[in-house]
């Protein structure tokens, strides 16, 4: 009789070995996302418009939660906008914030200014656009290219979000200008400020600031990932 047991120990105890490196390379971004949906944001099915709200709404809750303070603060939502938003969408009832530190500090009144424009342009129905404008407008403080504070993993998910839930912005932003340099952009002319300092965006200085290329890297990846993005191109 041929007895297998330390091939069969050897084996299991290398899977283990691998399946905790793989966990260790897990961000706490990534664990919370793969909490709420059952996967790691690169396995993410986004076919259909209900697959693509569920990943984009996991991805918003999951960055949030890695940053410390009010899971519902962070988001832009209120705790009562939150807790519906899991019921609607999600099977786990919440996730808990892995930062014990307090959350950035932002102004409100922007916010709000922020949110208020999304919501005057917003075309899709029901809960999921409404809850949207309030946690664009939040994630639009963060320093980061917007996709990246929303924790999307490149641009084009962003542009596809605009797309379906905000298309009248979308069908403005007709020369692909940074999402977040647009909206502000759309904020200021709206109280009848011009933002821009020449009138042709190509002979402007900043021209790079409001087209150039948004390289960067998903903050919810299970690991430091660069944008599929290709440099030089917009998206």
């Amino acid at each position: 009789m041929t007895v297998h047991a330390f091939p069969d120990i050897e084996s299991s105890v290398g899977f283990a070995s691998t399946a905790t490196e793989r966990e260790r390379n897990v961000s706490d971004a990534a664990r919370a996302y793969r909490g709420l949906t059952g996967v790691l944001p690169e396995a993410a099915n986004i076919e259909g418009d209900a697959n693509f709200d569920r990943h984009v709404l996991a991805s918003i809750l999951a960055l949030a939660s890695s940053e410390g303070g009010s899971l519902a603060a962070q988001a832009g939502l209120t705790e009562a906008e939150l807790g519906d938003l899991f019921s609607h969408c999600f099977a786990a009832q919440g996730i808990e914030s892995s930062c014990a530190s307090a959350g950035s500090s932002v102004d409100a009144d922007e916010i709000e200014i922020v949110r208020e424009l999304l919501l005057e342009n917003r075309s899709s129905e029901g809960d999921c656009g409404r809850w949207l404008a309030g946690m664009i407008a939040r994630r639009a403080m963060e320093p980061n290219h917007l996709w990246e504070d929303l924790g999307l993993r490149d641009r084009s998910e962003l542009t596809r979000l605009i797309a379906r839930h905000f298309a009248p912005l979308a069908r403005r932003n007709d020369k692909n200008m940074r999402w977040k340099r647009f909206i502000y952009r759309m904020m200021c002319e709206n109280d009848g400020f011009v933002m821009c300092s020449t009138p042709v965006c190509t002979n402007c200085a900043d021209y790079e600031l409001c087209y150039g290329a948004e390289v960067g890297m998903s903050r919810v990846a299970s690991a430091a990932q660069p944008s599929p993005t290709p440099a030089g191109q917009t998206v």
